[in-house]
């Protein structure tokens, strides 16, 4: 049989029909409310790929270099057009066909009798979604990576069915399956067809607390159809819901701005405007939270384990879309403390700025010298956080790098972004030069190595092979070594050790410097990454952009730039991935191969960078856009374009032509600017009304141009201060003309990890906070707080 009916699945029938499709048997074999629907089974794409003689063919064109963009999507093109283009078995296709017309008269009550007695479906609109049988495995998840359609009636079926087989075989997919070492000749893919619920309500829940298992539902709701929830297009309502009592513990009410639906003109999904008494209004009433823990604690009762529902409300009743168990829940073992951990955890309660330092109220400086064992050696600027003890390094020039081993401290004037192997070996990092946001600082912030900064003379006064003991904390690097039992574990240590994530209608996202930082941002639970710096996949060449392109042609440039996006698109998809263009001043491309052909600039800050720079290349400009351009074809859907120190309308309307000539649709890709500029945040409306999606401060550069204070110059770093009040009120300003034409803000700069910045943003209505990695779950519970505290100052 090529068809499988869901109250003929059990969850044993994984191999059969996917994950999916046995999630939603197993549902309604218990009784649980679920729409009425079939599975075409994973044998049925099996026998259609062997019967029709494709199946060799179809393995041969997918068996490529997965580091080879345009093999992969070679690769894609020519699968999908296999499949597409062979004639689908006549008995196959009549037997989708029936069990579709059968539908019609299934009722909702899962009655396997009603099959067949009822009317002929008609136009009856179904949701076709893959189940791939690799899919939500416990080493490995797939889910997202094949295609859903919604809406679909009979004319269009077969093909919607044969575009789920196709989807098994997207560049992302081919590229996943390699990386994860899965054959694709062994994965099959069964194909889930269901009853369209067109709901008044939607979104997920949580049946037990996410991380430690605690009797708590936390469920998430908006209006309409539950793919704007899922995909995170929309910021739900939020509620935490105390299981034994069934009070509602936590209560946080979202501006729902938008909400998918069906149009009943054309059956297509379509996204619509929230009417604007209902935005801010809560979508569950107590009735539908009841229904809800109560369906909630018999699906994690039925498996036996806490489960991640998707969820439907219609007329009243609620309808069960899928389930899948929660695989984050904490078991209960020790984590491992690391000296970084333990300080943080002697501090008063506090929110972290990304410097290793807590601001608190009335907290003072500890400006103590007595850190590890021995006397202070080198003092400077704590820029990451953590203890580590090690021998010293000293690297002058970039061919010394190879003499640091794991374990060693490096100790260099200033690193620059081709240390970055060297600097994941290290186990700390110490530079003469450099503050707060120098590349060392940002590096080792992202990946979780201590690092002292501006030391001033840190390789002058330390020697090779020399054992200390560096203390990013304090900013002190001490004699000898400080014995300890603990690895430190980078990854784990940017993990949230507090139980959930909080629950915020503003979303907090990730900066992400690197592209190997992309795993230890991840960890973190951010709502995606507001900031992914395109130049340091370049400058980590060596090279300026012309000598690479001259030295090795335009294709291996392109893939620089995709191979370094695709790496944390890919660890964060589907949430956001935000890229910066190109923005490296002259002094930087100076020090690389290629660097003479730079101008010389008397303030770089000041001068050749940024979108000024691509639009007076735009060359050089359409190799990025190409990039870009090659990652939407691989189906990375959540890359967002950013463009750097733009400062009026004519900067935009000129990015945007040269994204349409490389095939960029700005109607169709997410797309915004960086307010960087006094000019910018004044032009902002303009801008607005050329398309762009958001607007993103860059509170370095917006500080030091409002208040003419060069960051890099220690002279007057006194008076370099990003919470100024003329600071503060270009980003109102900017906010509220934002929100008059529908564009969200956000923050990506390093005073984003700031509380006084993220009560003012909040304060004001930001879509968003990008936040430094050891900065996130501290900046979610600020953003709570402050958002709980508007709640109620409103009904006060």
């Amino acid at each position: 049989m090529a068809v499988l009916w869901l109250d003929e699945i059990t969850a044993d029938d994984l191999e059969l029909v996917g994950g999916k499709g046995a999630s939603l048997g197993e549902l309604t074999g218990a009784g649980l409310p679920v729409p009425s629907g079939f599975v075409v089974s994973a044998g049925t794409y099996r026998s259609f790929i062997e019967d029709t003689g494709i199946a060799e063919e179809l393995f041969e064109a997918v068996d490529v270099d997965a580091e080879d963009s345009a093999a992969l999507a070679e690769a894609q093109s020519r699968a999908k057009e296999l499949v597409l283009e062979t004639e689908m078995p006549e008995d196959i296709r009549q037997e989708i066909l029936d069990s579709y017309d059968d539908l019609g008269g299934v009722s909702e009550s899962n009655d396997s009798e009603a099959r067949g007695t009822g009317s002929r479906a008609g136009e009856n609109f179904v949701a076709v979604r893959s189940s791939a049988t690799a899919e939500d495995l416990p080493d490995a998840s797939f889910a997202g990576q094949q295609e859903t359609f919604l809406n679909v009636t009979r004319e269009d079926l077969v093909d919607r069915v044969k575009r789920c087989w196709a989807s098994l075989f997207t560049q992302r997919a081919i590229y996943y399956r390699q990386e994860k070492g899965f054959d694709h000749s062994v994965v099959d893919i069964a194909v889930v067809v269901q009853r369209m619920v067109d709901a008044e309500k939607s979104g997920v829940m949580f049946t037990s607390h996410p991380s430690t298992g605690d009797p708590r539902i936390i469920i998430e709701a908006a209006w309409g159809l539950g793919e704007a929830v899922v995909s995170g297009s929309v910021s739900p309502d939020n509620y935490v819901v105390n299981r034994e009592t069934g009070a509602v513990e936590e209560l946080t009410i979202a501006d729902k701005k938008t909400m998918m639906e069906k149009d009943e003109a054309t059956g297509e999904t379509v996204e619509r405007e929230v009417a604007e008494d209902k935005r801010e209004a809560q979508v569950l009433d107590e009735a539908d939270i009841a229904r809800l823990v109560e369906l909630g604690e018999r699906v994690e009762d039925h498996y036996g384990t806490p489960q991640d529902v998707e969820w439907a409300i219609v007329d009243g009743e609620v309808l069960m879309l899928q389930s899948r168990p929660i695989t984050t829940i904490d078991d209960g073992e020790t984590e491992i403390q690391t000296d970084a951990t333990e300080a943080s955890a002697s501090e008063s309660e506090g929110i972290t700025d990304g410097s290793g330092a807590v601001e608190t109220a009335g907290a003072e400086s500890d400006a103590g010298t007595g850190a590890g064992e021995g006397d202070v050696l080198v003092s400077g600027l704590g820029a990451s956080p953590g203890i580590a003890s090690g021998a010293v390094r000293i690297v002058t020039q970039l061919d010394q790098l190879d003499k640091v081993s794991e374990g060693d401290i490096i100790v260099t004037e200033m690193t620059t972004p081709d240390m970055v192997p060297a600097m994941k070996r290290a186990a700390g990092i110490a530079t003469d030069e450099g503050g707060m946001t120098s590349h060392a600082a940002i590096v080792s912030r992202e990946l979780g190595v201590p690092a002292v900064v501006g030391c001033t003379d840190a390789t002058t006064t330390l020697t090779d092979d020399q054992r200390i003991t560096i203390d990013g904390d304090k900013g002190t690097i001490t004699e000898g070594r400080k014995e300890t039992t603990e690895e430190r574990e980078p990854i784990e240590e940017a993990r949230p050790k507090t139980p959930v994530k909080p629950m915020t209608a503003t979303e907090v996202k990730v900066n992400v410097s690197i592209p190997e930082a992309a795993e230890r941002a991840a960890a973190t639970g951010a709502d995606g990454v507001g900031l992914l710096r395109m130049e340091h996949m370049i400058l980590s060449t060596n090279k300026t952009p012309a000598r690479y392109i001259d030295d090795h042609g335009v294709d291996a440039y392109v893939n620089e730039i995709v191979e370094g996006v695709r790496g944390v698109a890919d660890e964060f998809y589907p949430r956001p991935v935000r890229v910066r263009t190109l923005d490296a001043p002259t002094d930087e491309f100076r020090q690389l191969q290629g660097g003479e052909d730079e101008p010389d600039e008397h303030n770089p800050m000041l001068g050749y960078r940024g979108i000024r720079r691509s639009l007076d290349r735009p060359d050089v400009f359409a190799h990025e856009l190409e990039a870009f351009a090659r990652l939407y074809e691989m189906g990375y859907d959540n890359v967002e374009i950013m463009l750097p120190l733009v400062n009026d309308a004519e900067d935009v309307i000129q990015a945007r032509n040269l994204m349409e000539e490389s095939g960029i649709d700005p109607e169709k890709r997410t797309w915004g600017v960086m307010i960087e500029t006094p000019a910018s945040a004044l032009g902002v409306e303009k801008m607005a009304e050329q398309g762009i999606d958001f607007a993103s401060f860059g509170t370095n550069d917006l500080t030091q141009y409002t208040l003419a204070v060069d960051r890099n110059n220690e002279k007057v770093a006194d008076r370099f201060d990003e919470l100024h009040p003329s600071v503060l009120q270009l980003i109102s300003q900017t906010i509220e003309t934002c929100r008059e034409h529908d564009v969200d803000t956000s923050i990506c700069g390093q005073a984003g990890s700031k509380p006084k910045m993220v009560q003012h943003l909040v304060d004001e209505g930001v879509s968003s906070i990008s936040a430094n990695i050891d900065a996130v779950r501290d900046v979610q519970h600020e953003v709570k707080r402050v958002e709980q505290k508007l709640l109620l100052d409103s009904v006060r």
